[in-house]
């Protein structure tokens, strides 16, 4: 039996990630939210929203989940959107 190894990737300047944050942001932008608007929606301070866009933060699994509901988007595009870029390397 092998065992394949694939290392996990945690940085904030992984190309994947900046096109899931970008997707994200496009999403906000596209309903005319602010990112105050987007922090209100889901009860956090737009700084946080701000850094996370901006590549300072790290988004998580939950905070993603208020984000796709804040934004009436669904969360399995993004994740098949990350799916696809880890598989196609």
């Amino acid at each position: 039996m092998r065992i394949e190894l694939l290392a996990m990737k945690k940085s904030l300047n992984e190309e994947k990630y900046k096109a899931f944050i970008a997707y994200l942001r496009a999403a906000r932008e596209a309903q005319g939210l602010s990112i105050r608007d987007l922090g209100e929606l889901i009860g956090e301070p737009n700084q946080i929203v701000h850094r996370i866009e901006n590549g300072e933060r790290k988004l998580t699994v939950q905070e993603y989940v208020q984000y796709c509901r804040a934004l009436k988007i669904a969360p399995m595009p993004g994740i098949e959107m990350l799916e696809e870029s880890t598989t196609t390397k």
